[in-house]
């Protein structure tokens, strides 16, 4: 007995040490050095209006309907936008769901933005992220919607596709996935200008 108690002692240490380690000390050091270097990112990298309210994040969709705003691209998570629902449809390829919800949203959009029967759609256009999240769409899906934008707040196309590059972000390092607009961020510029 005494031998097995000689075992257990030092086995009972090391498990409280290392819990006090890995579920104190390192979540503290890690946490603390990201509030400190990386703050926006460590509060979520939430966006507030002009009137210092927030309304939202940059990494996280929303949903605009309105004429007026740009539309994201469709999201599975939830009923729309759900980050405690986050996930995408798990349909493949060879559904045939998926491929008549892709062709209902194919006419959609083309209807809503005013483009011809047998214009191309982007693709993050008519289907939705993994995440269900995605913030972004293409800088192609933003200038197709541009005009309906444009007409639906009485602004200049010009202006329109100013403020689209300037919401565009490029892939990082130049070479790390593609370039994209945040839509929230457009969204908020097209307020701003009014």
């Amino acid at each position: 007995m005494k031998a097995l108690l000689s075992e257990i002692r030092p086995a009972v240490l090391a498990t409280l040490i290392l819990a006090f380690v890995t579920c104190g000390v390192y979540p503290l050091i890690v946490t603390g050095i990201s509030q400190t270097a990386f703050s926006s990112q460590a509060g979520g990298s939430l966006i507030t209006n002009q009137e210092g309210v927030i309304v939202g994040s940059t990494l996280l969709g929303q949903s605009f309907t309105s004429e007026q705003y740009f539309h994201p691209r469709p999201s599975a998570a939830g009923s729309g936008y759900d980050a405690s629902s986050s996930s995408g449809s798990n349909l493949g390829p060879t559904s045939r769901k998926l491929n008549d919800v892709i062709k209902e949203r194919i006419t959609a959009y083309r209807a809503t933005n005013g483009l011809a029967a047998d214009a191309t759609v982007p693709a993050d256009a008519v289907t939705a992220s993994g995440s269900g999240l995605d913030p972004h769409i293409s800088p192609k899906n933003a200038e197709l919607q541009a005009a309906r934008v444009s007409k639906a707040r009485k602004v200049s196309i010009e202006k329109i596709r100013e403020l689209i590059t300037a919401s565009t972000t490029q892939p990082d390092f130049g070479i790390l996935g593609d370039a994209g607009v945040n839509v929230l961020k457009l969204n908020l510029a097209l307020d701003a200008m009014n």
